[in-house]
């Protein structure tokens, strides 16, 4: 176990120094992805300044989900990008070299690269957070404190799984299916906002099926003190994420007993 921390924290070494080598390149794709998430929140308040609420969430409510969602996002995506682009290793015949590597396929892909560039998506979700908490009159506790940075790692352990989902179809398909981008990607929008919403059959598609919900709503409730939810889920969601990790890891391990070399 102490030998694969070690490896893992030595291809995240190499992949950092390997892209601060470019360091402009690096600054400007940060920035350019603080502007562009800008832009996109600045849409929302727009839509806020017009109705004012929507389904009794105030903007500032709402700047704490886009928040919390995009923060998540953010490490999940910078962690697990060898997982959404492993298609490619499929279809190339790559994932051979890996399989013949005395060590975990998991380690060599979670390590493959780190996306430091994701930092703007992150910085960018962290200051409507931030601004949204300032903005709301609620009574922090150390157990709500917890709540939050809790439901931000579980949401990034959730968007893990499901990009390690996306990446176990390869195994079956070849290559990625565009589709699972609606769970991944399609799931950041859908969140942005409370699922109370949604029309019902979807709160319970991002609730029992596909736990969305768990990253900012339910945690939000408690955080908020709003009714509704599921009082005990509401407060062990970040348990979730986690759980839906472990989960994934277990389906993309049956993947790998039937992967089937495309002879490339």
């Amino acid at each position: 176990m102490i030998n694969s921390v070690y490896l893992y924290l030595r291809y995240v070494s190499i992949s950092v120094r390997s892209q601060m080598q470019y360091k402009a390149s690096f600054v400007m794709l940060s920035v350019s992805a603080f502007i562009i998430n800008g832009l996109e929140f600045f849409g929302i308040w727009i839509l806020f300044d017009r109705f004012k609420t929507i389904k009794g969430w105030s903007f500032a409510e709402i700047a704490l989900l886009y928040g919390m969602v995009n923060v998540a996002f953010a490490i999940s995506e910078a962690g697990t990008r060898g997982f959404d682009l492993f298609g490619r290793m499929v279809k190339s015949g790559d994932f051979d070299r890996l399989l013949v590597r005395p060590r975990s396929t998991i380690i060599q892909l979670l390590g493959q690269e780190i996306q430091l560039m994701r930092v703007g998506r992150f910085m960018q979700g962290l200051v409507a957070m931030t601004w949204g908490i300032t903005s709301l009159s609620v009574q922090w506790t150390i157990a709500k404190s917890l709540l939050l940075i809790g439901s931000i790692l579980g949401g990034a352990c959730l968007f893990g799984g499901l990009f390690v989902l996306q990446a176990t179809l390869s195994f079956w398909t070849v290559e990625s299916l565009e589709v699972a981008n609606t769970m991944t990607y399609g799931g950041v929008e859908a969140t942005k906002y409370p699922i109370s919403i949604y029309r019902p059959w979807l709160r319970r598609l991002f609730t029992f099926i596909v736990p969305l919900a768990f990253i900012n709503y339910y945690p939000s409730l408690a955080i908020l003190g709003r009714p509704g939810g599921y009082p005990l889920l509401n407060w062990i969601a970040p348990m979730i994420g986690v759980l839906f990790l472990v989960v994934s890891f277990q389906v993309w391990k049956i993947g790998v007993r039937h992967y089937c070399s495309t002879g490339s």
